[in-house]
């Protein structure tokens, strides 16, 4: 539990004054992270991630059809007894690296699950943080949308789908899960942009867990309150944990790492999981 985001270079740790005013609601959540790409402030927070190379027996590169017939891609590790239970990991900026494929056997190895990270990148890997920006800007929410329906096509009708991310990809769990419709299992959003329609959420399948800092500037507490009393008023259950922490608490690689609830915080994921995954 304590390595689960160690290879993980999870987003912002204090933002520009303009950041915080961008939007953060709506289906197109990606928009307003795709703005922050150009932000200096959201930028220097990124420590460029340590070079490293992760080699796996069981995982693999796939492909899948986009609804369109355009090639959508991901990296699949298979759960070591056939399951009908899918894990979707959502990346955050650099994109879908040798961090996050190692993670992901992480979370098959723990639960007992098929897991797929989905690259919303398109194969394209950042190694610095003036690349990280310019990719995430590039990023069209439709196309996003259309990986995720692909994903979706790609695991097959009788597949229960959980869905996690942290940050950008916090915001695309939540989207998944909405896009998953019946099939969806469990969402966990870690400090991510809410669904602010309210017919979206009635459509969701399943309660979510999320995980918020107060000190959170951007994914604020007035933020998670609205998303809170947004989903009980579309009839949908949320269970949130809060802590004395900032944005992206839960890097270790992040000067403002909180070591304390980051442990605490995956404490209740692997709990939400486990009673999701069966």
């Amino acid at each position: 539990m304590k390595s689960l985001l160690c290879f993980l270079a999870c987003c912002i740790a204090f933002l520009s004054p303009s950041a915080q005013q961008m939007s953060c609601c709506s289906k197109d959540v990606n928009s307003s992270f795709a703005q922050l790409g150009n932000d200096k402030a959201f930028a220097m927070s990124h420590a460029d991630p340590l070079p490293f190379v992760y080699v796996s027996d069981n995982g693999k590169a796939i492909s899948f059809k986009a609804p369109d017939g355009t090639d959508a891609y991901g990296y699949e590790v298979k759960a070591k007894n056939p399951s009908s239970n899918y894990l979707f990991v959502f990346h955050e900026w650099w994109g879908l690296n040798d961090y996050i494929k190692k993670q992901c056997e992480e979370f098959s190895t723990s639960l007992g699950v098929n897991v797929i990270a989905l690259d919303l990148y398109d194969r394209k890997v950042a190694t610095t943080a003036d690349e990280a920006g310019k990719i995430m800007q590039s990023i069209k929410s439709e196309r996003a949308e259309a990986i995720i329906r692909g994903a979706i096509d790609y695991v097959g009708k009788s597949a229960k789908i959980n869905t996690i991310g942290w940050c950008f990809g916090g915001g695309w769990s939540l989207q998944a899960a909405l896009l998953a419709g019946q099939q969806a299992a469990g969402c966990v959003v870690f400090y991510g942009a809410p669904e602010k329609d309210m017919n979206r959420l009635k459509t969701l399948n399943t309660d979510v867990l999320g995980i918020y800092g107060n000190k959170d500037q951007w994914i604020n507490p007035t933020v998670v309150n609205q998303f809170s009393d947004d989903m009980k008023k579309a009839g949908k259950k949320i269970t949130v944990y809060r802590y004395d922490a900032d944005h992206a608490f839960a890097n270790p690689s992040n000067p403002i790492y909180d070591k304390t609830a980051t442990e605490d915080a995956y404490k209740h994921v692997y709990e939400y999981l486990k009673a999701h995954i069966n």
